[in-house]
């Protein structure tokens, strides 16, 4: 008998096999719509556009933002998909930590780039948009 008076769990339960959540619910939708408008009415784009080449915070924030994505896919489509190794973090422990840190650097530098433009505003606006692509990426896959 266990110490204590703890139980022991018999593994008699039947698992009930759960349904998978629908792709587009409430909560992606509305990320997503929230993007479409923030991305409508503060001209994201034109603003993108316009500092791109002025500022050198927003080019670092680019480049991190490449190395991030490269080493994302590098993990997603040619080790896990190419090379058929399902778990890459544990084969490759740093290229989580290295991914994860380059794309919150680059978060910091876009914040600090696009500061002067929409001020306070500038994390909740980057933080909706990159949620946005986020759900859109989930919808499509």
């Amino acid at each position: 008998t266990p110490p204590f008076g703890y139980k022991t769990e018999t593994s008699t339960a039947v698992e009930k096999k759960e349904k998978p959540l629908p792709r587009l619910n409430i909560h992606s939708g509305f990320w997503i719509l929230a993007s479409i408008v923030v991305t409508y009415y503060v001209d994201f784009f034109k603003t993108l556009k316009e500092n791109f080449h002025t500022s050198s915070w927003f080019l670092c924030g680019s480049a991190l933002l490449l190395v991030s994505l490269s080493i994302a896919f590098y993990c997603i489509v040619y080790l896990e998909w190419y090379c058929g190794i399902g778990e890459y973090d544990v084969r490759y422990p740093a290229l989580i930590p290295i991914t994860t840190a380059s794309f919150i650097a680059a978060g910091i530098c876009f914040n600090i780039a696009l500061w002067h433009v929409w001020s306070f505003f500038t994390p909740l606006l980057l933080f909706t948009q990159f949620m946005g692509v986020v759900m859109f990426i989930i919808l499509l896959g």
